[in-house]
């Protein structure tokens, strides 16, 4: 089921049929995210003989060979020196347009940090900081991108504000629950509209937040114009890679339930309420569902996980080893945090029992957000590598009445 999730995302497959005619004058395309060389290969399949030229920024590890678009790697989830310099070739690449010059912008998930361009008076250290406090801070991740926005030269629609006049048409794939176009990689082509209390903001990232970002975040917003913007193609969603999951389960006998493409939440929290319904069903079934847990680490030294992780293993702490029961969290990107290079992990009834006798404590791994660590040690880890698509976070508990005791 993981495997058709991810495979539902495969740029090569979604992108294609959604493509235009092949344009006849000069066209650049851009792009930010996991996905986006595998975008921008996909676009020179479809357009062979097409006058392409552009450039796209990935995180490092999801670089593709293109050969008519340059495929530069930078730093994710905090941006580094690649990442301004990425910023900074991607907005040289759309000034000085034409009428006649079109712009395809390739976005997805994980493309905020590799395209950092900060606003006037921050500085690249002000946006790091921003950033690593962002993550800790369990704040969703429209927040969290309505803040990248703000504080940005090239995010929040500034990017396609410099194309003009060319005409800019976007696609992307959805790591955002509720699949607001405006919100991935912080919408470099899709000027914010979003209501956010960045008083709030401000008063939880705390004294750490530098000083010239607090002054930002109070200022005023300043309209972006985007008249010569089509409305952004969301090519991939979560949804469609719960829906071709489904079809493996019916496939299989095992009646699929879609809890939601979209669930957020404290990740144990999420965890505990998902238990619950696994122990309320007979099965054979499967609970599925989407979209993206948050892990609150806050001033603490965190070990080693990642949001899936600490979603499965309280999870499996919360079924107290109860049999028929088993559970796969990962996310679809191939990266679960800082969790040693894995997409997330799966566990069965004898996870908890496992662990006991390897002399390992779930409940001191999920308090110090270590659960990456326990769920190694027992080679329950999950590693895809880079599946270069991003629709978020995928989870399925199969429920088999069979095995029950």
């Amino acid at each position: 089921m993981l495997d058709a999730a991810i495979a539902s995302a495969d740029p090569a497959v979604r992108l294609p049929g959604c493509l235009p005619p092949p344009p006849k004058g000069r066209c650049l395309v851009v792009g930010a995210g996991k996905a986006a060389a595998s975008m921008a290969a996909a676009v020179e399949r479809a357009w062979p003989e097409a006058d392409l030229s552009g450039c796209v920024a990935v995180p490092y590890g999801y670089g593709l060979d293109c050969r008519r678009i340059r495929v530069r790697e930078a730093g994710h989830p905090v941006p580094d020196a690649n990442s301004l310099a990425a910023a900074e070739e991607i907005l040289a690449t759309v000034t000085d347009l034409g009428p006649d010059d079109l712009v395809v912008a390739l976005i997805s998930g994980g493309g905020s940090a590799t395209i950092c361009l900060p606003a006037a008076g921050i500085t690249l250290a002000d946006k790091q900081v921003t950033n690593r406090l962002l993550l800790a801070s369990g704040f969703d991740i429209r927040t969290m991108n309505a803040v990248r926005q703000k504080i940005s030269a090239i995010k929040g629609g500034r990017l396609a504000a410099a194309a003009a006049p060319a005409r800019v048409i976007t696609f992307a794939i959805s790591d955002i629950p509720g699949d607001e176009a405006e919100a991935i990689a912080s919408g470099p082509t899709a000027p914010s509209g979003a209501e956010i209390d960045f008083d709030h903001v401000v008063e939880v990232l705390g004294p750490q937040l530098p000083e010239p970002v607090r002054e930002l975040l109070a200022s005023p917003a300043r309209p972006v114009k985007a008249d010569h913007v089509d409305p952004i193609q969301v090519i991939a969603t979560a949804k469609g890679a719960l829906a071709a999951a489904a079809d493996v389960a019916t496939e299989h006998g095992i009646k699929p339930i879609i809890l939601g493409d979209a669930i957020e939440g404290e990740a144990r929290e999420v965890a505990r309420e998902m238990a619950q319904k696994a122990l309320d069903h007979t099965g054979p079934c499967v609970l599925l569902s989407g979209g993206e847990t948050t892990v609150t680490v806050g001033n603490d030294k965190a070990g080693r996980g990642g949001r899936n992780t600490e979603f499965l293993l309280a999870l499996v702490v919360a079924l107290a080893g109860r049999r028929g029961v088993w559970v796969l969290a990962a996310d679809t990107d191939g990266e679960d945090g800082s969790n040693l290079g894995a997409a997330g992990a799966i566990a069965g009834p004898d996870t908890l029992e496992r662990a006991r006798q390897a002399g390992l404590d779930p409940a001191a791994a999920l308090a110090g957000h270590d659960s990456g660590s326990l769920l190694a040690s027992l080679g329950d880890l999950i590693v895809t590598g880079p599946t270069l698509t991003n629709v978020n976070d995928f989870r399925a508990i199969l429920i088999m009445p069979h095995e029950r005791g």
